[in-house]
């Protein structure tokens, strides 16, 4: 009977954070997207480092890439990662994430903001 229980909670928990949930216009979709912005972000946010060396070294040169950009890097590295923590902290209080872009992958060649 325990073994029901655990497996109908993890098929409740994949069906609320399912695609349909998170495409709603709905309370459980906006927090359902806020949670998963947030661990993308948490998990990701090491790749500001390598992004913001590679724009900067590419509008300023590769001495500013090796140094303002891994000063940059750094900064919107712990930016991005904290955001996301605070994201999944809390996501029952639905808000647009404060990163642009929102995940790191979406547009890759533009510089980060909050």
């Amino acid at each position: 009977m325990r073994r029901i229980a655990k497996l109908s909670l993890i098929f409740s928990i994949f069906f609320l954070f399912s695609s349909q949930a998170v495409a709603s216009d709905s309370y459980a979709g906006d927090a359902a997207e806020k949670f998963v912005t947030g661990i993308a972000n948490a998990a990701t946010g090491w790749l500001e480092l390598p992004k913001n060396v590679i724009l900067v070294g590419q509008k300023e040169g590769p001495v500013y890439g090796a140094t303002v950009g891994v000063a940059m890097g750094i900064m919107h590295t712990v930016g991005r990662s904290l955001i996301g923590v605070l994201d999944i902290a809390t996501f029952l209080i639905p808000t647009k994430s404060s990163v642009n872009p929102p995940f790191i992958w979406e547009d890759f060649s533009r510089e980060t903001s909050y």
